[in-house]
This record gives C-alpha cells, sequence and structure tokens, in this order.
C-alpha cells in the first residue's frame, strides 16, 4: 500500500474494480488497514486499532499454546474462582460503580441501556453459568467413538480450536458466556459493545484476571481488546491467527462483522437477525395462546415474539385475546402496545383499538424485526389455515423461531416438517436460551436465514467449540494396505 491514498486509487473487490473515494483517502494513514467487502463497501482501519487487536490476538496465542500443559482441574477451579469474585459482595460493589457510570454515560448520548445494565439478576445468572461450566465435563481430549480393527485401532478425539474471537453487544454477561469456550481447550478474546467497556475492564480486573492467577492459568486466555472504536472489531476479526469469529448485536453490524472475517478466511458463528413467530392453529387452546403470547413479550431479545399468525376460523375469539395480552405486556412497563395489524385483524380489534396503537401491516413487513425498549412491538396477521402461515414463516422469517400452539397432533407435526426453524414448540418463544434450555450458558443463537447450520445445532456453548483428532494404536507390525 503506498504512504498516502488517492480517491480515484482502486481496489479490486470480488475482481470489481471500485475507487477509494474521498472519505476513506482522506483518513488512511501509513499502516492502515482496508477491507474491501463484497458489493464495494470499504472499511477503514487506523493503525492504533490494529495494534490494540493484534496484542491482544498474540497473547491469546500464547496462551492457547499453555493451556496444553494446564489440567482439567485447574480449568474447572478457574471458573469456580471467577463465580466467587462475583459473589463477593465489596468485589461486585465496584464492579456494579463502573457499570452505572457505563449506564449514566449512555443515557447522556441517548443510547439504549436495556441491555447494558447489571442487575442483580444477571449477577446471579452469571455465577450459576460459571458454577455450571466449572461441573462440565472437559471437552478437550474426550473420546467420540472408537474403531476396532484386527491389528489396530482408530479412534475419533475432540480437541481443542484455537483462538475464539467475539465482538459482543454491551451485556456485561459476556463473560460468563464467553469464557466458556476454556470447558474445550480454547482461549478466547474479544471486544464488548463501547458503551459497555468500563464494566468490562471491572469485571476483568476485578473478577478474571486475578481468577486467572490464582488457578495458574494464563493470563492471556481471556483476553480483551480495550478499544471503543467499531474498527477494533474489524481488526479483530481481520486477523488470522482466529480459528473462529463469533459476532452478536444487530442485524447489520453482525452481518457486517461476518463478512470481514469470510474475507480472511476465517470461520464464523454469526447471531444478529432475531424475531420469534407464533401460529395459533384451528385446535388451539384460547387460554394457553393468550399465556404464552405474554410470556414471550417480557422483553425484548431476540426469541422475542415478533410475528403472530391466527388461523381465519379462530379469529373472532383470539384476536382479542391477543390484544389484551399485548397490553398486558405493555402496562408492566408503563406504556402502551404497537400492534402491525393486517387489515382482517384490524376489524376484529376494532372495540380494543383505544388501547393499543395500531398500524397497518403490509406483506413485507413480515420479514421486519421490531426493535423497541419499553413498548411491546409485534406483527398480527390472519391467514386462511395453518399451511399458508407455514409458507409465509418460510417466506418472510428469519427461519429462527417458530410456536404452533394446537392440541392437533397434526398441526404439531405440519409446522414440525415444514418450517425451515432449528428452533420449534408448542408455548412461549422465549424457551429459546442455551442456559434456559440446555444448562449451558450460550454464545449464541443461529437462525437459517443465511442456509442450516452444518455440522451442529443453532445453540453455540463452550463445549461445543472443538475440532476432532484421529488416533491410530497399531498392535500388529505386519499391518499393511
Amino acid at each position: 500500500m503506498n504512504h498516502t491514498l488517492q480517491a480515484t486509487d482502486i481496489i479490486l473487490i470480488d475482481g470489481v474494480p471500485h475507487p477509494v473515494g474521498l472519505r476513506i483517502a482522506d483518513q488512511y494513514r501509513e499502516g492502515d488497514l482496508i477491507i474491501g467487502l463484497s458489493g464495494g463497501h470499504l472499511l477503514h482501519v487506523p493503525q492504533a486499532d490494529l495494534l490494540v487487536a493484534t496484542q491482544a490476538v498474540s497473547q491469546s496465542v500464547l496462551a492457547f499454546d499453555l493451556l496444553k500443559s494446564v489440567s482439567s482441574e485447574q480449568i474447572s477451579q478457574f471458573f469456580h474462582t471467577f463465580a466467587h469474585k462475583l459473589e463477593d459482595d465489596a468485589i461486585f460493589a465496584k464492579i456494579k460503580s463502573c457499570n452505572e457510570d457505563d449506564v449514566a454515560s449512555a443515557m447522556q448520548r441517548s443510547r439504549s441501556t436495556t441491555r447494558l445494565i447489571l442487575t442483580d439478576a444477571m449477577r446471579s445468572d452469571m455465577i450459576s453459568a460459571l458454577h455450571t461450566w466449572g461441573g462440565t465435563p472437559h471437552v478437550d481430549g474426550s473420546e467420540m467413538e472408537s474403531i476396532d480393527h484386527q491389528g489396530w485401532s482408530v479412534s475419533a478425539t475432540k480437541s481443542s480450536l484455537g483462538v475464539v474471537a467475539f465482538v459482543f453487544e454491551g451485556r456485561p454477561n459476556v463473560f460468563a458466556d464467553a469464557t466458556g469456550v476454556l470447558r474445550s481447550g480454547n482461549t478466547c478474546v474479544f471486544r464488548i459493545g463501547s458503551d459497555a467497556l468500563g464494566t468490562a475492564q471491572a469485571i476483568m480486573n476485578l473478577a478474571v484476571v486475578p481468577a486467572l492467577e490464582s488457578c495458574g492459568l494464563p493470563l492471556g486466555a481471556i483476553s480483551l481488546v480495550e478499544s471503543r472504536s467499531h474498527a477494533s472489531g474489524w481488526a479483530l476479526f481481520s486477523d488470522k491467527r482466529v480459528s473462529l469469529a463469533i459476532a452478536r448485536g444487530s442485524g447489520e453490524a453482525v452481518s457486517q462483522l461476518g463478512a470481514v472475517a469470510r474475507q480472511f478466511g476465517i470461520a464464523v458463528s454469526l447471531h444478529g437477525t432475531g424475531g420469534a413467530w407464533m401460529i395459533a392453529g384451528e385446535h388451539a387452546d384460547a387460554q394457553w395462546f393468550a399465556k404464552v403470547v405474554l410470556n414471550s413479550l417480557d422483553r425484548k431479545v431476540c426469541n422475542t415474539l415478533n410475528v403472530c399468525c391466527l388461523v381465519r376460523s379462530r379469529a373472532v375469539e383470539l384476536v382479542p385475546l391477543f390484544v389484551d395480552a399485548m397490553m398486558q405486556a405493555a402496562v408492566l412497563r408503563n406504556a402502551q402496545a404497537v400492534i402491525h395489524a393486517d387489515l382482517a385483524s384490524q376489524e376484529l380489534m376494532a372495540d380494543q383499538s383505544e388501547l393499543v396503537k395500531v398500524r397497518n401491516l403490509s406483506v413485507d413487513e413480515l420479514a421486519t424485526e421490531w426493535e423497541w425498549e419499553n413498548t411491546p412491538e409485534c406483527s398480527l396477521v390472519i391467514v386462511d389455515d395453518v399451511d399458508e402461515a407455514i409458507v409465509l414463516f418460510n417466506q418472510h422469517a428469519p427461519n429462527f423461531i417458530v410456536s404452533i400452539i394446537s392440541d392437533n397432533e397434526s398441526e404439531l407435526e405440519m409446522v414440525w416438517r415444514k418450517t425451515n426453524a432449528p428452533f420449534v414448540s408448542n408455548g412461549m418463544t422465549r424457551w429459546v436460551d442455551g442456559q434456559f434450555a440446555l444448562n449451558k450458558p450460550e454464545l449464541g443463537l443461529s437462525n437459517w436465514q443465511n442456509g442450516r447450520t452444518f455440522g451442529r445445532g443453532g445453540i453455540l456453548s463452550g463445549d461445543s467449540v472443538f475440532s476432532v483428532r484421529y488416533r491410530a494404536l497399531q498392535r500388529d507390525a505386519d499391518l499393511h494396505r
């Protein structure tokens, strides 16, 4: 790369020439990195962001080699010690203070704080998750299968993968999730959202680093990219020493990070676009339906109810129940619910229209994930039958979560067989969570928006990040092909 760039300089992306442009040409300095993504989008990574990410990965690479000499008992003890640090009220008070500063700063800048606040419930969940990891069998070295032959045998063994890089949003409980990769012999380096950096630094300094030290683990086993710049995330995902790149957050940002990692040949696991669907069939229990709708709207995360389909034959009965559930969810937040409804639904909620905000819904908007803070928001559409709902789901949903409310086995089986969804149930949508469902803290949830996940489930957890090695033990010296 030249010492300077001109706006008219050309960069080839997928074999197509693209001019650098005036903005990047003005920003570029010697030592910076320019990343070209499909479609002609260019990302500028300043040298300072490259250096901080490179240093963190270097520490993680060194730690990965050192972990091979660490016992599984030491790793178990690390998780328990980390949990004990968070259980210490004096230590947690200091972490909480840093979190309050982060929250105050975010509010001053009109930033969302829904996922930033370190609550007592989040603390409890983190502690529980860490103790869970401490009691989980070590993955690295565990045998998957063994094949005996005459005179020799072959075994398949789970093996550590390497450096796992994370870019997460601002949730402080990222630590309990991300550090789980140590259970499979990996190291992790992560960048957390800029709004939560102060909280992350406090957890690292007061809990993670002391726990690593006391258990004899290399400090680089868990590394934090201490930068508020988005470019540091791009830099992290462009380091070819990373074995797996995991991104979790908003759909557009996650897609961009995934594109960066793929550009550099790094395997990716993306957890961005969400929005759950619910289908109420011909044989739906009305009261059951009302309860599971309400329990799917307690807060806005990726598994929150986003689209509800009601079969026409039950709409007169179920539409008012849906509106009432939305209203109850809003009352709990001192707000007024928003329902995006088709015309058929609006006609049936006329008597309740003052209880909620009703907006017209087009078919294309079924693909929209409504992002809300305190105002529950959901789409409502009436369909002729369950088959039509399945068609709409497969066409417009992110192929993620679907719930079928029905007492009829054939309707349940139809949704299971015909929807392209990794997560299917007959109740609330919020069950889709690694810790809640599998007792394993999750690194993220995968939808099938870009195709089915190869070789693993949609819940990525710390003990599912592994490679496979094969070992042959020969007993007969005369063995030959």
